[in-house]
């Protein structure tokens, strides 16, 4: 348990990041997951609308330490040759 006030005040505030970061989480991994289903089913133009919205999700989480900057390149990268892949 913190003892000094500096370190309380440090426990607040990574609470209320935690709570933050969480939500972005959320809301990125809901984004990604919308992509890989629009290519389960094979609906090309879905894909491409719904990796617009990903795409800057993931960014946006890599610069705000959330995940780390290759895992969101990966992604990115992953999901853009899958979608590639259906127009063949």
């Amino acid at each position: 348990m913190a003892n000094t006030t500096s370190a309380k005040k440090a426990t607040r505030k990574i609470a209320r990041r935690t709570i933050v970061n969480k939500s972005r989480r959320t809301q990125m991994r809901g984004a990604v997951r919308t992509v890989e289903e629009a290519i389960k089913s094979g609906d090309r133009e879905a894909a491409l609308k719904a990796m617009r919205k990903a795409e800057p999700e993931l960014m946006k989480a890599a610069q705000r330490n959330i995940i780390h900057k290759n895992l969101a390149s990966r992604k990115v990268s992953r999901l853009t040759q899958s979608i590639a892949k259906l127009a063949k």
